[in-house]
């Protein structure tokens, strides 16, 4: 009996450990103060204090957040402002040189080939020489609308190679672009060549006749009946202006020359394929005066330079553009936020 009463003694004095049955309460000291691991509840799920100083720091950045699609398109606009006044300083430069006087291409403007080449861009040249029709290549496709109907064609470009020592024509070769021909052009050149080497060649062949028959009757006059046979090389005028290598965009494929495919103007590729130096001038024939009975290769018209794809009117109205959804954004971010400040 009195170990029975001394079991119950020790039992009173510790608490209770023993799973708890049905319906038992849960709020026991030890329960309620501590968790399974040792440490504090209110540790662990953090102070009522420290829960509001996260919630607020998260409403802060979410209120900012609300503001950056405005800055995004004011920033936008604003760089439309500074693209359009590029673009005018651009053109300007660009018509400023047309204006000017052409440079006559010569032995003495040609003596150094490549050497400041990129001052002369926008000029006009004049140049005297041959074409070389064997050593074309086609740029493109390039469209061309005609009276509302587009057209789909290329750019040709021609060696012009001199033909004399006279000083008044071009010196060294130049790559002239000759301007658009429609697609079904592009064999023509060929068959042309072609014809003119079989007649020259037939030529030849009935004065090397002529000579063996003349050859006991005239043989003092020899000499002169073969000047007199030799057909005269009549030069080609071309006015263009001084350009360099295209800058394509991601979309245009890349050149091909081993197959002759030609998507964009790069002119060292283009001179280094057809012999010539890499530094080779580059001009667009933007001559005028077109032949009725030869309408191609059609001359660029020389308004085409002083215009580009984004005229500064677009990059205005892109500038409007951005602004006025920049505005609209805002708006909507400070009409959302009012609602909570009236609340509070």
């Amino acid at each position: 009996m009195a170990k029975f009463k001394t079991l119950i003694k020790i039992r009173g004095a510790i608490p209770n450990i023993c799973p708890r049955k049905w319906g038992q309460p849960t709020d026991s000291p030890l329960s309620s103060s501590f968790s399974s691991s040792g440490r504090p509840l209110s540790a662990l799920a953090g102070s009522p204090a420290t829960l509001s100083s996260q919630s607020q720091e998260r409403g802060r950045w979410s209120r900012w957040l609300l503001f950056l699609p405005g800055a995004i398109t004011f920033g936008l606009g604003t760089w439309q402002i500074i693209r359009r006044q590029q673009k005018i300083e651009m053109l300007e430069y660009r018509k400023r040189r047309l204006e000017l006087e052409p440079i006559a291409w010569n032995s003495s403007s040609s003596s150094s080939p490549g050497e400041n080449l990129s001052s002369l861009e926008f000029r006009k040249v004049i140049c005297e020489g041959v074409f070389d029709e064997s050593k074309s290549i086609y740029v493109g496709p390039r469209s061309r609308s005609i009276s509302g109907v587009t057209e789909n064609g290329y750019y040709v470009i021609t060696p012009l190679v001199p033909i004399t020592d006279n000083p008044e024509r071009v010196q060294s070769p130049i790559l002239v672009n000759r301007g658009w021909v429609p697609r079904n052009w592009r064999d023509k050149p060929v068959e042309a060549s072609q014809d003119v080497e079989q007649s020259s060649n037939k030529m030849y062949h009935d004065v090397g006749e002529n000579e063996r028959s003349s050859w006991w009757k005239f043989w003092s006059k020899k000499p002169k009946h073969i000047k007199d046979q030799v057909p005269a090389i009549t030069p080609v005028k071309v006015i263009g202006v001084v350009r360099g290598s295209e800058k394509p965009s991601i979309f245009v494929p890349e050149n091909d020359p081993a197959s002759g495919q030609w998507f964009y103007v790069d002119v060292s590729a283009i001179a280094r394929t057809r012999g010539l130096a890499e530094n080779t001038m580059y001009i667009e024939d933007i001559n005028e005066n077109v032949n009725p009975s030869k309408p191609y290769p059609v001359p660029k018209d020389v308004n085409t330079l002083i215009r580009s794809s984004v005229m500064p009117q677009d990059h205005l109205n892109y500038t409007l553009t951005w602004y006025s959804l920049s505005a609209a954004v805002t708006f909507m971010a400070v009409k959302r936020l009012k609602p909570r400040k009236s609340q509070r």
